[in-house]
Formats: C-alpha cells, structure tokens, sequence
C-alpha cells in the first residue's frame, strides 16, 4: 500500500501546482478576480480531499520518498514557451494527474469527486485558454501599413483657419513637423469632404504623413485615406474594421479607463484620450479628464496614446509625461498665426519632455 500512497500522494502534488500556475495567469494576465476565485477554489477543494485518506492524508507525505523516486531527475528542455502553451501543459499535468488520482483511490477504498473536478479543469480549460487567445490576438503587433508616428497630430479646423484654405494650413503644418493629419470638418457635405480629403490625401502622401479621416469611413476610403477615427457613438470598431479592411488605421475617442480598454480589446490601433483640459472647439465636448487618465493607462495599455483637448505649447509637456505617445491639436495650429512655426515648437516642447521621461 505504501507505493499506491506515494502514486497519490505524487498526483495531489502535480494537480496543486498546476492548479496554481494557471490561477496566476487568470489573476494576473486576465485580471479575472472571478476566474482566479474558481481555480483556488478547486485547489483547495482539492487539498480537502487529500484528507480523506489514512490519517488525514498525512499517510501519503509519510510514504514520499523523493531520494528514491527514479523519476525526479531533470526533464529535457522543449524550449522557451508561448503564454498560451504554459497554461495549457498545466491544465494536462492538473488533469491527467486527477484521472491518477481517481483510479488510484479506489484501491484505497476512498470515495472523492476526483471525475467531477476533472471535468471543472476542462471547463477551466476552454475559458481561460479561450480568454488567452483573444488576448495574444489583441496584443500582436499591428501591420506596418497600420504603425504610425503619432508625435504632432494636427486636426483641421476650417473655421478656427482665419480664412486660410484647409490645403494650405496642412501643408504649412507638416513643413513644422506634423506626423499625422486628420480630415474633420463637420459641418462639410460629403462632396466636400471628398473633394478635400483627396488634395490632402496627395500632400500627406508626397510628405510621407499618416492621413486620417474623423468618423465617416466611406471618405476615408473614397480618398483611400490610411485610416479613420471614430467616436464612442460612431461605428464599432470590429464594423469598420470588416469595411476598410485589415492594412488601414482604426482611431478610437475615450473619455476614461473603461472606455479606452474596451477599444483596445476590440482591436484599435491607436487611442485619442480625453479631453485632457478644458476645449472650446468641440461644442457636446466631454468633461476634462486631466493627465492623471494617462498615467492610469500607461500600465494597461499597449497601442499608443494621443492626448486631445485644450492642449497649446505650455502644457503639452505635461500631457507627454503622463505618458501620451503624442499630441493632437486644432486651435494651438491652424489658427496660429505662424502655423509652420506653431507646429514646430509643440515638436520642440514634446521632444524634450521625452527626454526628461523616465
């Protein structure tokens, strides 16, 4: 009997510290509190269970005998692992060794839910690999056509543009450093917007600047733009991703942590987070969120960040430090009087808060 106890004994081992690899990742790389909750559960469940047999299970550690056991040398490397391949070489060990488990305790006459918890590690099983594999999808790089630089983001504004055509505030915008330009005039009818987005769509293209058009996806492809940005009551982003196709940028508006979150599991490739101060271009704007959202971001997020609303030259720093990947603007450039020297002074203020960033 002492050699069945070692088997058990052995087995209640292998399942606990499998048990306990997978609780991590449902705690700490899912943040599941529930899911986390679930699998301790079923351990501990699993630890009552040892004590069904002789002596409170204290029977089966007496019969451990790890100096002689031949199967305790080193295991043969296979190489580093995925996420996903840990997690599941844990779930067999915890599964295969409950079916050990099992059989091995009828020869001990003990009577334990072992089939009934191992069909709780398959259900766990499927969740959390499940869970896991939406994550490593929503954590792959995105494709070059979808990598920009989002240090100046200039937004036009024909009214704030003190007369000055759209074509000509752009092109004075990227001469000061721009990286991204997008297409947002409301109030413009789709011809317009059309007509617009094509002249600019040339200028970004010979310039070498990403060129974004704000909610309206059937101009931004009409014009074959790189991308567009939506809103939180404009199109999903699964929604426009099936319309431009997988090479094209999705932008999306939050206003907090839950929000942006959520853009980022549906696939966006870049966040517009704010507004971070108080703005006058954006009548139904939403309340000013302050920096303090990026910092809060800045462990949770992995695709960029761009800080929008009230942000000028004296605070973009600011916005740069609390982690914004770059800066959107409308008013602190194109209604400049200098636009090209605007630009090129908010580039001046965000490359040097870079450098002081930790």
């Amino acid at each position: 009997m002492e050699n069945v106890y070692r088997i058990l004994d052995a087995n209640f081992n292998r399942a606990r510290e499998g048990l306990r690899v997978v609780e991590e990742v449902a705690r700490f790389v899912l943040s599941d509190a529930a899911l986390a909750f679930r699998v301790r559960e079923l351990r501990h469940r699993l630890s009552r269970c040892q004590e069904a047999f002789p002596a409170k299970g204290a029977a089966l550690v007496a019969a451990r005998d790890v100096e002689g056991d031949v199967g305790s040398g080193a295991l043969p490397s296979h190489g580093p692992l995925t996420l996903g391949e840990l997690a599941t070489a844990n779930f067999k060990r915890v599964q295969e060794a409950l079916r050990v488990l099992e059989e091995y305790a009828r020869l001990c006459r003990v009577t334990a839910p072992f089939q009934e918890m191992r069909f709780l590690a398959y259900a766990l099983e499927q969740e959390i690999m499940g869970r896991l594999a939406g994550l490593e999808e929503a954590c792959r790089p995105a494709p070059a056509s979808r990598q920009a630089d989002y240090t100046l983001y200039v937004i036009t504004g024909d009214k704030f543009s003190r007369g000055r055509s759209i074509l000509e505030v752009a092109r004075e915008a990227i001469s000061g450093g721009a990286t991204v330009l997008q297409l947002r005039e409301k109030e413009f009818p789709a011809r317009r917007l059309v007509e617009v987005g094509r002249q600019l769509r040339e200028l970004t293209r010979e310039a070498g600047v990403t060129f974004i058009v704000n909610d309206r996806v059937d101009v931004a492809l009409a014009v074959d733009a790189d991308g567009v940005h939506l809103g939180q009551d404009d199109l999903p982003v699964e929604e426009a991703r099936r319309i431009l196709g997988p090479g094209k940028i999705i932008g999306v508006s939050t206003h907090s942590v839950e929000q942006a979150l959520e853009a980022q599991r549906r696939g966006a490739d870049y966040l517009g987070v704010g507004p971070i101060y108080e703005t006058w271009t954006k009548e139904d704007a939403e309340a000013p969120v302050g920096p303090d959202i990026l910092r809060r971001l800045a462990p949770l997020v992995h695709i960029p960040m761009v800080a929008i609303g009230g942000i000028k030259a004296h605070n973009a720093a600011e916005v740069v430090a609390a982690g914004a990947d770059g800066v959107a603007v409308i008013t602190a450039v194109v209604a400049a009087e200098d636009v090209a020297g605007a630009a090129r002074e908010l580039r001046r203020v965000i490359a040097e808060a870079r450098r002081k960033r930790p």
